[in-house]
């Protein structure tokens, strides 16, 4: 309502006696909005980073206890079954503490695995006295 009061001599000397002040309020709102996104950039990061370490550590807990679940099955069955027993304690249990524990796995892992059982199985089956007659 006073603006319109002015003639355009005096209304542009007050626009250009605010316009300094408009520039910088400007600049501020920039800097404002500028650093309220890179703190929402880190929050976001330090989320990722979360989750990526919940999921490491779910990974680790995992391995160990397949790992640990393996190896106390392999002393378990040992006495009865000693093939079983290596294929439990064997290349088997490396190649899958390697998948769950770092997170790959080489091709060569599962060559071991199949050659560990198939020897563990031929000796097995040779090893292994015939069975009673059933009377």
């Amino acid at each position: 309502m006073q603006w319109k009061e002015l003639d355009a001599a005096h209304l542009a000397a007050a626009m250009a006696a605010m316009e300094p002040s408009l520039r910088r309020e400007h600049r501020e709102r920039l800097t404002r909005l500028e650093m309220q996104r890179e703190e929402a950039q880190r929050q976001h990061e330090e989320r990722r980073h979360r989750r990526a370490h919940n999921r490491r550590m779910g990974e680790l807990i995992g391995g160990t206890v397949v790992a640990l679940g393996m190896l106390g099955g392999g002393v378990y069955v040992a006495p009865e079954s000693w093939w079983l027993s290596t294929l439990l304690c064997g290349p088997s249990l490396l190649a899958l503490a390697k998948i769950f524990i770092l997170g790959r796995s080489d091709p060569d892992d599962m060559k071991l695995v199949a050659r560990a059982a198939r020897t563990s199985t031929n000796a097995a089956g040779q090893a292994q006295p015939p069975q009673p007659p059933v009377a």
